[in-house]
């Protein structure tokens, strides 16, 4: 990003509309005998007031997250949305796929092949071409779009799922902002986007996970016979609603980001100052600003728990919490878990029953108020 320049449609003016001051790489996860201090760099969205893309301002990191596993609650949406792409009718027969996919993990192709798509990759075009949360990676957005949508071939579609801004916004979900996360879309500004390389949405699909995702389906506009679908419209119609392109709107982040910040520090100096043991379950990205902002390190919080190998040994950025392994669920015993990925309620409570057999107790550390 040169300046304040639009990394999708390189216009100059904006608003930083989010701003959490100086943070840690929230991917890069130092060895618990790593002293520190952690590196810290600005943590800012700005909206482009263009075209109305949320954007990371600037990014110095270099992206280096340990793989994690992926969680049930994503396997289980991906394997819904193509059941419902292949109820729509837009996927071929018989074809190829290209997916371009989260650095954290995932993928669909498997689900594709057993309907008879098979994947290419380089350059090579597809009929169909998959993003699940990998644009938003991109720190150049036009020509990471532009990529994709030259791959495309003839008459194909492009699927491209994002957390919804609308979402961000309703949830107050400021901790979405996070370094190598270079974009927040609203269906508006993708649009837009889309636009710019000759696309236009054709229909899309809502989902309930990270509290309001979606999954797009475009085409060329020269493939179109019509005006987008309802949904689509709906979609537009709730970002109008959500003020999605008013940089008034997103005041509420900027209040969420001290009150959810307080409020995890107050709750965890109750719990310890009550004698109960507790732990941290879930070693994401998102949970460092969280971390760093609520003034946490392990005599507040012991250890946060994660069951990806690549994470366990490490420690949480900016902090001095290890991460250590879902073992010690079992053997430190403790009161409470506190979860920082909500997605992963059902998952983790099938997963490790010894927590309330113990009679410990989950607790979603997005339900925490002062």
């Amino acid at each position: 990003m040169d300046g304040n320049t639009c990394r999708a449609c390189r216009g100059p003016d904006g608003h930083v509309v989010l701003d959490l001051g100086e943070q840690p790489a929230c991917d890069y996860f130092p060895r618990q005998d790593d002293p520190g201090p952690d590196p810290v760099y600005p943590l800012q969205m700005w909206l482009c007031s263009s075209c109305g893309l949320a954007q990371l301002l600037a990014d110095p990191t270099v992206p280096e997250e340990p793989r994690g596993v992926e969680p049930t609650a994503l396997v289980v949406q991906a394997t819904d949305a193509v059941n419902r792409v292949t109820a729509a009718g837009l996927l071929p027969e018989r074809g190829t796929v290209a997916e371009y996919g989260s650095p954290h993990g995932g993928s669909w192709l498997g689900l594709l092949s057993q309907r008879g798509l098979a994947p290419v990759g380089g350059a090579e075009q597809a009929d169909v071409i998959l993003d699940s949360f990998g644009l938003m990676h991109a720190a150049d957005q036009s020509g990471a779009l532009a990529g994709r949508a030259a791959r495309l071939a003839p008459g194909g579609v492009l699927l491209l799922q994002y957390h919804a801004l609308d979402t961000i916004l309703r949830c107050g979900q400021w901790n979405a902002l996070r370094h190598g996360h270079y974009a927040y879309y609203s269906t508006a500004a993708l649009t837009a986007m889309l636009a710019e390389v000759g696309f236009s949405p054709a229909t899309a699909w809502r989902f309930d996970l990270y509290g309001g995702t979606v999954l797009l389906a475009a085409t060329r506009d020269a493939d179109r016979n019509g005006r987008p679908d309802a949904v689509v419209r709906s979609l537009l119609a709730e970002d109008a609603r959500a003020g999605v392109c008013d940089p008034h709107s997103f005041a509420g982040l900027q209040h969420e980001a001290l009150t959810r910040a307080k409020a995890l520090h107050d709750w965890l100096l109750a719990e310890r100052s009550a004698g109960s043991a507790v732990l941290g379950y879930g070693a994401a990205s998102r949970a460092v600003a969280l971390l760093r902002r609520a003034h946490v390190d392990r005599t507040l919080l012991p250890a946060v728990v994660d069951s990806s190998p690549a994470k366990q040994g490490l420690r949480m950025p900016g902090t001095d919490i290890p991460v250590v392994h879902p073992a010690q669920l079992a053997e430190r015993r403790p009161d409470l878990v506190l979860l920082f990925v909500p997605d992963l309620m059902a998952e983790v409570r099938s997963a490790f029953p010894e927590v309330e057999a113990a009679g410990g107790r989950w607790v979603d550390v997005e339900a925490l108020r002062s």
